[in-house]
């Protein structure tokens, strides 16, 4: 009986542990992740479940940084790029930012509706997202932080549906075991292309500023000056690597889903979040489709507040204006107003003629373009004992750290050639 309820302590006081960390890894698997995700599953079967091995530890160091450097500097990552660099830095990654990230809002409320309409097939998916809009709006203005970081760390738990649906599918567990651990590369455009779009997807700079700045937040609610000892550092590595696990086993689930069911059942291309949920339809069953589809409104409900948030804080430490989810409305006009617009252009992208399949491309280069710059600088703020104290990089962090430079840089690379040559 006691050892039950130490058990129940100690998954009670983890529990506790997590937040910043967990929302944000949650929050990468969104509706256009899962449409990447999907497209590699359909496309090379278990041929890409390898990745996810690879971009989790890439993942959790740089993510790590970002929370520390929040936790000593008591500043977003725009407001220490402000303090430290050149403004022309700052400006040139909000110049790249804005576009990139309200592309993605735009790719995850269409992805968000379509799902909508193919469970209520008599209703239009444009009314499904414009009502989706609309009710995250309202959540983000009017719900005070406490409860917001509560939504969206419960949210997260919608995630689980993706580790069931695959065994709604006889596996051949001995292939998936060889897909994971032996990496299969194929020196084609396509194959390369997803490898990229993969990378591209799960280290995403919008994260890294969320991060940073949820973290600031965080110790502004527990209403105390923090002092950053090795117990507080490692709550937070706890809550970092348990995020970036859980989102990258949320990607590794849904690429065996797809690369099983899709694949097998000889559907090689998928465009949208949309087509995936409807081909699972008929080859894995309704339960099967209607957690995957469920699956997505859910991680779009929790995806799109961490975008526009992170958008908003961006902008709002750039100019110095007040800021933060902690604000009512009337403190904080500008921070919420600015929210208010990437919604509502987000949406309204999908209907001047920007395809959802394009969007998500876009937003991807411009991903690809400022997230080797913003690593460097990051890695640049974590070695910096006039920043950091003695709270700087230890040397598995920089390894890492400088693996993601290295892959980041060589990912946008080769993403932007391809897109210059139409390779």
């Amino acid at each position: 009986m006691n050892n039950k309820k130490n058990i129940s302590y100690k998954l009670l006081r983890f529990w506790k542990i997590l937040g910043p960390g967990l929302v944000t890894g949650a929050s990468d698997d969104d509706p256009s992740g899962i449409a990447t995700y999907s497209q590699a599953g359909a496309a090379y079967g278990l041929s890409t479940l390898w990745t996810a091995l690879i971009t989790f530890p890439l993942m959790a160091s740089i993510q790590e940084m970002c929370a520390r450097i929040g936790m000593v500097t008591s500043q977003g990552l725009a407001g220490t790029l402000k303090k430290n660099y050149s403004k022309p830095v700052l400006y040139l990654m909000l110049l790249f930012s804005f576009p990139a990230i309200v592309m993605n809002i735009g790719a995850d409320i269409a992805g968000m509706g379509a799902v909508g309409n193919l469970l209520f097939p008599s209703i239009h998916a444009i009314f499904f997202s414009i009502v989706f809009t609309i009710i995250l709006l309202g959540l983000i203005i009017f719900l005070p932080y406490q409860k917001i970081a509560s939504v969206l760390k419960y949210l997260s738990i919608v995630l689980l549906v993706y580790f069931i649906v695959p065994f709604l599918y006889k596996q051949d567990w001995v292939a998936v075991l060889k897909a994971t651990f032996i990496p299969t590369i194929k020196f084609d455009k396509d194959f390369i292309s997803i490898l990229v779009a993969i990378l591209g997807t799960t280290i995403s700079p919008y994260l890294f500023f969320w991060q940073a700045t949820m973290e600031v937040e965080d110790i502004k609610q527990k209403k105390k000056h923090l002092v950053v000892n090795k117990r507080i550092l490692h709550e937070m590595k706890q809550d970092v690597d348990f995020g970036m696990l859980f989102s990258n086993l949320t990607m590794f689930f849904i690429i065996l889903t797809t690369g099983t069911v899709l694949f097998n059942g000889g559907i090689h291309k998928i465009d949208t979040v949309e087509q995936a949920a409807k081909a699972l339809k008929p080859l894995a069953g309704n339960f099967a489709y209607l957690l995957f589809a469920l699956g997505v409104i859910g991680t779009g409900l929790l995806a799109i507040p961490v975008l526009s948030g992170s958008l908003s804080y961006i902008v709002t430490e750039t100019f110095s204006w007040k800021e933060g989810l902690d604000k009512k409305f009337h403190k904080a006009k500008a921070f919420y107003v600015i929210i208010a617009i990437s919604l509502v252009v987000g949406l309204s992208l999908n209907y001047i003629g920007l395809s959802p399949i394009k969007a998500p491309i876009y937003s991807a280069i411009l991903y690809g373009l400022t997230a080797p710059v913003l690593i460097a600088i990051i890695l640049h703020i974590s070695n910096n004992k006039k920043i950091m104290g003695k709270n700087t990089n230890g040397k598995i962090s920089n390894i890492l750290g400088f693996a993601t430079l290295v892959f980041m840089t060589v990912a946008a690379v080769i993403l932007v050639y391809m897109q210059l040559t139409d390779t």
